[in-house]
Parts: structure tokens; sequence; C-alpha cells
């Protein structure tokens, strides 16, 4: 594993052997250090140490939004990076596999997760750090493309951990994503970002997400400018265990006590176009819990769950999913509604209850995640056995504006 890494540094142009910085920022000049602080490479200008705030130099790339609708799906977002409509990537699990651990970053290839993190975070003892970053370096070189995302936990920033971290894991082709740990500030993801910019490869540098987890209280408050901090913002992440620590909180097998912090972070993320990733289920062994979790947070919002153990892996790749019921009474809706926009009907009648935009909205939701879980939609004749021999004589009866259909068009 360590010859593949000192190929791929072999590989990087040096710079001029200058003192590496520590700390959150870096005044005037941030260098960008290897493992032994050898300088691999040295971008002008980062950060303002006056201001604390980007400086003049700042890829345009990458530049602060302040406005709604900066995540993916909105002005500003991934797309305006990649130039085009940005790939939607599918979250239903993310999976954490210790840095340090050579048999379960092994095994972790064949696992079916959607997100792949290889922690070099709290899943890696201090002293092990150094060799974590060549180990997980080896695991996303020597991972397959299509298959599970990969991304890599960095250590928080100003940790002074950071800069080691993204400068050996930036260089992997296959990286392709960044979870942030202890997000505090806009500023925490735009160093990660400018990161990016200076070290990943050119050419894969456009297609590297940031999921950024929020841990505090800080983080909490902050999420309006954390989520439009960068446009390659893609997710935010509910981290339990540290919230409840920073706010002395009792972690209970309800969550009440979690409910204001999850609550806003699924509010903010979908917001600005954003995924909302779920807590870990600490109770890795007991299934029922890890269901209930997974259904009380996909009711919240959530379209994803963290996972420590394969065990947990099946029940949360299913209860991320629509269930048949839902893609069925999603897809009748849709139509119904198609076929009633035809002749210039804005409500209508499905099953004894009143079907407007805001419900035909949720029905394309629906559809849209089957579909990116790979789910076919069921046919007419399908949905008929799936809901039952009325739903598709009722939504018919609708459609052909019957008696069964109120008079909500007016």
């Amino acid at each position: 594993m360590i010859s593949a890494f000192r190929n791929a540094a072999a590989r990087t142009s040096m710079g001029h052997a200058l003192t590496a910085p520590r700390g959150r920022y870096s005044h005037g000049v941030l260098q960008v250090v290897s493992r032994n602080s050898r300088l691999l490479s040295t971008t002008s200008s980062l950060w303002t140490p006056e201001t604390g705030s980007p400086s003049s130099s700042l890829s345009s790339s990458t530049s602060t939004s302040s406005s709604a609708g900066s995540g993916p799906s909105g002005a500003g977002g991934v797309g305006h990076i990649l130039g085009s409509e940005p790939e939607k990537r599918i979250r239903r699990s993310i999976f954490y596999v210790p840095g340090s651990d050579e048999r379960k970053l092994k095994s972790s290839l064949s696992l079916a997760a959607d997100c792949l993190v290889y922690d070099l975070e709290d899943g890696v003892a201090h002293n092990r750090k150094n060799i974590a970053r060549e180990m997980v370096f080896d695991a996303l070189e020597a991972s397959e493309h299509r298959k599970a995302e990969k991304a890599v936990r960095i250590n928080a920033v100003g940790s002074g951990l950071e800069f080691d971290d993204l400068n050996v894991v930036l260089r992997s082709s296959r990286l392709q994503a960044i979870v942030i740990p202890k997000v505090q500030s806009a500023k925490d993801v735009q160093f990660v970002s400018q990161m990016v910019d200076s070290v990943a490869p050119f050419i894969t540098r456009k297609n590297v997400r940031i999921i950024a987890s929020i841990e505090s209280a800080l983080g909490v408050m902050n999420l309006k400018e954390i989520a439009t901090s960068d446009p390659r913002v893609d997710a935010l992440v509910f981290a339990a265990e540290d919230y409840c620590a920073d706010l002395g909180l009792t972690r209970t097998r309800e969550g009440t006590e979690m409910l204001y912090g999850r609550s806003a972070i699924v509010t903010a993320a979908h917001a600005y176009g954003l995924q909302a990733i779920d807590l870990v289920c600490m109770d890795y062994k007991n299934d029922d819990i890890l269901r209930e979790e997974c259904e009380f947070g996909r009711r919240m919002g959530f379209l994803g769950k963290q996972a420590v153990h394969p065990r947990q892996l099946e029940i949360i790749q299913r209860c991320f999913l629509p269930t048949d019921q839902e893609i069925a009474r999603a897809a009748d809706i849709s139509e119904g509604y198609q076929e009633h926009s035809k002749r210039g009907v804005g409500a209508f009648n499905y099953n004894g209850k009143v079907i407007d935009l805001p419900v035909v909205k949720w029905a394309e939701k629906i559809l849209s995640r089957a579909r990116q879980g790979g789910v076919t939609i069921p046919s007419p004749e399908e949905r008929q056995k799936i809901l039952g021999s009325t739903s598709t004589a009722v939504a018919a009866s609708a459609a052909n504006g019957t008696k069964d259909s109120p008079a909500l068009a007016a």
C-alpha cells in the first residue's frame, strides 16, 4: 500500500520547502503538505487573515453563494461546477469504514452501501493517522467505478490533521466526496473546497462533492450559511452522539431530545436542494430498533441513514426506498393529474381524497426516489393488484369526469 502512495506522490510536482501552517486557516499562503511535512504544492492567498474571508484569488467555480437554492438543484449548486445538470447520487446508506483496518477496507468493496466513507477521524487512533491516510488512498485507487460512491471523512477543520488528510486523499482520481465532520460555519466548507481545487486532479475535481456533518448547537444555528456556503455541498448529515454531548442531552430510544436538531437539518437540506442523512443506530444488533429509526427518519424527511455495521445495510437500503403501495399511489396520482390537466382541471378526487398540486409534488418526489433506487414504476394493472380493485376504478372515474370527481376546478 505504501508503494502506491509513494508513486502517487512522486508524480506530483514539488513546490518550495516552506513550513506547513497549523490551525484553522493560513496567513497569506496555504501550504498543502504530505505526512512527512514536505511541501507538495502551494497556492497563494486563499484566506485573508484580517477578515477571515476568502480573498480575491478564490476560484470562481467555488464562489460563495448566499442565495437560496444553492444546492444541487438550485442556482449556484453542483451544476454550476459541472456546467450542466449534475449527476444525482442516491445515498440511502452511508457506511463508515475505519481507515486503519486493512481487513475492513478490503471487505467494504463488496458491500451494498450507496456510499462508502473511509474514516480518518473517530475511527482511527491518533498514532495511526499517518498509516491510515496511505491505506485509504490505496483503497480508493483499488476501488471500481460505477459501484458505491467513494468518500473520505477527514479530521475536523482546525484539528491540525486536516491538511495532511486532504493532501493525500484528494490526489486519488476515484475520490467522489469528502465528509467534513464538526462543521460549524461556512468557512469550514469553503476551506475544504479550496483544497479540492488546489490538490485534486483537474480532470476529476469537478466531481468531488462535500457532505457536511452537523454535530453541535452552533452548527444547527448556522445551517443556512453552511448549506449555501459552496456549490460542492451536496448533503447534510446529523451526528447524534456529538450533538447530544455538545448540548448535554440524555440519549433515549424515542429520540425526542434530538427532534429540534433533526428537524432543522431536514428543513435546511430540502430548502437548499440538499440531501438529509439521519443518525447512526447504535444498537446495531437490534433489527427492530433499526427499522423503527429508519421509518421514523424517513417520515421526518431524511433521505438516508448512516451505518457502522454491515448487517444494518439491508434494512436501511430497503426502508429508504418508497414502499410498493406508495409508489403505486404516487403513479396513480401523477397520471391522474396529467389527465385532468389536459382538461384544465386543477384538483380531483382520488379514493375519496382531494388531490391538488402539493400532493402531486409529493407523488413526483416518490417516483423520482424510486427510479433513483432502480425500481420500475408499476403499470396500471400492476398498481391495481398492489392497491386493490377499487383504486384504479376510482381514479378512472375521476379522470372521466363522473360524479365521483368533486367540482373543485371552479
